[in-house]
């Protein structure tokens, strides 16, 4: 049994691994220097590798029944168990989990040790530019160091990605073999970005970074909210809750709504707690100034602006301050708004939003739905989840289940 895998990323790796584990003959086709190079990136370098509570709820995108059989198919203790075999150590911070010495590089290692200890035929330097099925058999054509190669499987792993991080080697040829063999495309958009604005207080607000809820509404409706740490830049906000609402940003803006981001940054306190709070404080700071009674809630930077939002002069005493224009304070803290006009492209992105349609796809052995041999994992996948470990237990998942699956084929049955 001969399998080619396009892609040796997460899922490609994973997919070798687990075809190579059946006795197949597994041929990996990776376009960047090495297998894996991405996967250093994850985690900013430590590779969280899953998250213990796993669900599907926490994958948007595509058919959530295909989510959650695949994740009941290969789940988080599936993964600890896959890499505890591979030899790695794993902690757990919370529900997240992560290599026991906080280095994605040890993850890549571990399992470009296995491909070797299997003999999996790692081809780097080689993108894969075409593939056809003929007579049952898979024809694979890809460009490499010293011109194009033709190789022939008895099954094909398109693992190739989708489009974040093209310097890591997803420039988006998965979705044009998948197309090629008659697969739908969900347009692929960023996700887990940053989201862009012109709102003309970034430019005085760049580099705070405070706790909030991160509100986003397309056309007036609400589409996602989280909590976390927002971080304000000088084109418009990042931190994790901000990616965590941005797949939605990028599709409301995709399909020319208006997109708007409300932030609460006071979300630990009711509208009337804080009216109660600001009251008191009015009473104690009289004689300072309105800029001065802000101190001690907010940075420095975003105190004026909250100001500003509400037309109270920063030099103002507070004495002098008419009451509604201090309920309009309030409002302004728990409900600061941005017109929100893009997200950052690709090269930011996390992950994408969009790929291959779910229903395309049969859950526990990732086999197209449309080509008998044909397999489809990872981010090419129409799947996209949240920070936190969600997409590479998605990678793993999907390419353990694509080459288990594979490698378990026989030629009589392609």
């Amino acid at each position: 049994m001969n399998i080619l895998i396009a892609g040796g990323g997460a899922s490609g790796m994973t997919a070798a691994i687990a075809a190579a584990r059946q006795g197949a003959s597994v041929t990996i086709l990776e376009k960047k220097e090495m297998p894996g190079k991405k996967i250093l990136s994850t985690g900013n370098g430590r590779c969280n590798l899953t998250n213990m509570d796993m669900k599907a709820a926490y994958f948007r995108g595509g058919d959530p029944g295909t989510v959650k059989k695949v994740l009941a198919s290969f789940g988080a203790e599936d993964t600890l168990r896959f890499f505890a075999g591979l030899g790695l150590l794993t902690k757990t911070r919370g529900t997240l989990v992560y290599p026991s010495n906080d280095q994605a590089a040890s993850v890549r290692e571990a399992l470009a040790m296995e491909l070797r200890r299997l003999h999996v035929d790692v081809r780097t330097g080689f993108a894969v530019c075409a593939a056809e099925q003929k007579e049952g058999r898979f024809h694979v054509t890809a460009k490499g160091p010293e011109g194009d190669v033709r190789l022939t499987g008895d099954a094909l792993i398109l693992a190739a990605g989708g489009m974040a991080a093209p310097a890591l080697g997803s420039d988006g040829s998965g979705y044009r073999l998948a197309g090629s063999f008659g697969h739908r495309i969900i347009r692929p958009l960023p996700a887990l970005v940053q989201l862009r604005s012109v709102e003309s207080f970034l430019k005085k607000t760049a580099g705070v970074r405070t706790d909030g809820t991160v509100r986003l509404y397309a056309d007036g409706r609400l589409a996602a909210q989280d909590t976390g740490e927002i971080q304000f830049t000088d084109y418009g906000l990042s931190g994790i809750p901000v990616f965590q609402v941005s797949r939605f940003a990028s599709a409301a803006l995709a399909e020319g709504r208006k997109v708007q981001a409300v932030l609460d940054l006071l979300p630990g306190l009711q509208p009337e707690e804080l009216s109660a709070l600001f009251e008191a404080r009015r009473q104690t700071f009289a004689g300072n100034t309105a800029e001065e009674f802000l101190h001690g809630i907010f940075h420095r930077k975003l105190a004026p602006v909250l100001l500003t939002q509400s037309r109270i002069r920063w030099k103002d005493k507070v004495a002098d301050i008419a009451p509604g224009a201090m309920q309009k304070l309030a409002r302004v803290c728990k409900a600061l708004k941005l017109e929100i006009t893009g997200v950052n492209g690709f090269d930011q992105a996390q992950v994408c939003a969009g790929g291959v349609d779910l229903t395309e796809v049969v859950p526990d052995t990732m086999e197209s739905a449309l080509v008998r041999g044909l397999y489809l994992t990872g981010e090419l996948l129409d799947a996209d989840g949240l920070c936190g470990g969600y997409n590479l237990q998605w990678a793993w998942a999907t390419g353990y289940l694509a080459g288990r699956a594979a490698g378990q084929r026989r030629r009589r049955d392609v």
